[in-house]
């Protein structure tokens, strides 16, 4: 496992490391956003997407617990579980098998960890002393997300 650390002095920091991210990830590639409500979660997922041009798109998925977007390339998947009660809800809704047809963007994975598979990135955001500094920590899990680390 890897670690990165950065510190996201606005919401415009964190949409341009969303973006580098997008950039380096695949169709099959599983990301978990973790932190508490308003940390930047969904504002890194707008970032990410505006890599793909989708930035307009973006919706939070709270109440359909998963949004598609598409573009000529690539599906991307973004969950929000935070209403599902246990992993159970996720696999009733086929939720695992998301994971390999697309890129999937998983806030409050933490819920669903025996589902995640056992190779991804976790991407955690902390508040710090301002109200709009965050501390953004990549971690890897896997040798394929160790190696995308390695080029960050």
């Amino acid at each position: 496992m890897n670690n990165l650390e950065f510190i996201s002095n606005n919401e415009n920091d964190t949409m341009v490391l969303a973006n580098k991210l997008a950039k380096k990830l695949h169709k099959g590639d599983v990301v978990i956003l973790s932190g508490d409500l308003g940390t930047g979660k969904t504002k890194f997922v707008e970032g990410f997407l505006t890599n793909f041009n989708l930035q307009n798109e973006i919706s939070s998925p709270t109440f359909n617990i998963v949004n598609e977007y598409k573009n000529d390339d690539v599906s991307i998947y973004h969950f929000d579980v935070y209403r599902l009660e246990n992993v159970s809800e996720f696999y009733e809704i086929g939720g695992d098998e998301f994971f390999d047809n697309g890129i999937c963007l998983i806030e409050w994975g933490e819920i669903i960890k025996e589902a995640i598979p056992d190779e991804h990135l976790t991407i955690s955001f902390k508040r710090d002393s301002s109200e709009n500094k965050r501390i953004i920590t990549i971690s890897s899990f896997g040798k394929h997300y160790d190696e995308i680390l390695d080029t960050f």
